[in-house]
């Protein structure tokens, strides 16, 4: 599948700027799913919407050697694939859950090395921290990801020229479960995921709780079956975003 990198000055200097301000208000939580409207207005081909038909199931902060079989054994009992967004280091660390979920056939991406906000990053601490991510989770998985997603959902200006010069899409998301909260339950992410879900959206959960509450993967987990109801309600299949169109 073709994908098109981010190349004009212009685009470049008007997202940095846009998400930077963004982020300034919002340091602990990913930054633009908190403020739709200007997603909707400048990024919506950030976020990740696809065919109207699709809806694509993403992972952040894997693989957890705890979570993250857990959520495998899950996603294959309800038949579903989906995109996985590694942390560099997570996979240095646990390289035999990595490769476990390429060996089960579901897409690899990129979350950056350590899971740092860009904005307080300089280009080129960023542009090592991906190379680095990059590297590991490519030897991990023996996948080249396509895929990538800043942490904190946070775009610099540094974060897109690398990603381009790695050949590398970003991407966001459109809906988003918040069950990295220590008060978060399955029910309670279901309905966060309800309230921005629509034929072809992009949505967010975390298969580790290496930078969420302890524990709170087990909302995601109690959650999956759930969501996966809702999107056949609605006649609308899962997977990953390589079958997403977009």
């Amino acid at each position: 599948m073709k994908t098109k990198p981010l190349t004009s000055k212009r685009t470049l200097a008007t997202l940095s700027g846009a998400y930077g301000a963004l982020a300034l208000g919002f340091r602990s939580y990913p930054a633009l799913a908190s403020v739709i409207w200007i997603k909707d207005e400048l990024f919506e081909y950030l976020q990740g919407w696809g065919r109207p038909n699709h809806v694509a199931l993403t992972f952040d902060d894997g693989p957890d050697p705890i979570s993250t079989p857990l959520i495998l054994d899950e996603l294959r009992r309800l038949e579903i694939k989906a995109t996985f967004f590694m942390l560099g280091s997570m996979a240095e660390a646990y390289p035999y859950v990595a490769q476990q979920v390429a060996e089960d056939g579901h897409e690899i991406a990129l979350h950056g090395h350590w899971h740092k906000n860009h904005l307080f990053r300089s280009t080129r601490t960023i542009r090592y921290d991906m190379e680095r991510s990059l590297e590991t989770v490519t030897n991990a998985t023996g996948v080249r990801p396509l895929y990538f997603r800043p942490p904190y959902g946070v775009l610099t200006e540094g974060t897109l020229r690398t990603a381009r010069d790695l050949s590398l899409r970003p991407v966001l998301w459109g809906a988003w479960g918040r069950d990295w909260r220590a008060k978060a339950t399955p029910i309670q992410v279901l309905n966060d995921l309800k309230k921005r879900f629509k034929p072809g959206v992009t949505v967010l959960l975390h298969d580790s709780d290496c930078t969420s509450y302890p524990g709170s993967f087990r909302s995601t987990l109690g959650a999956l079956e759930a969501f996966t109801n809702l999107c056949e309600q609605h006649s609308l299949s899962v997977g990953p975003l390589r079958e997403h169109g977009f």
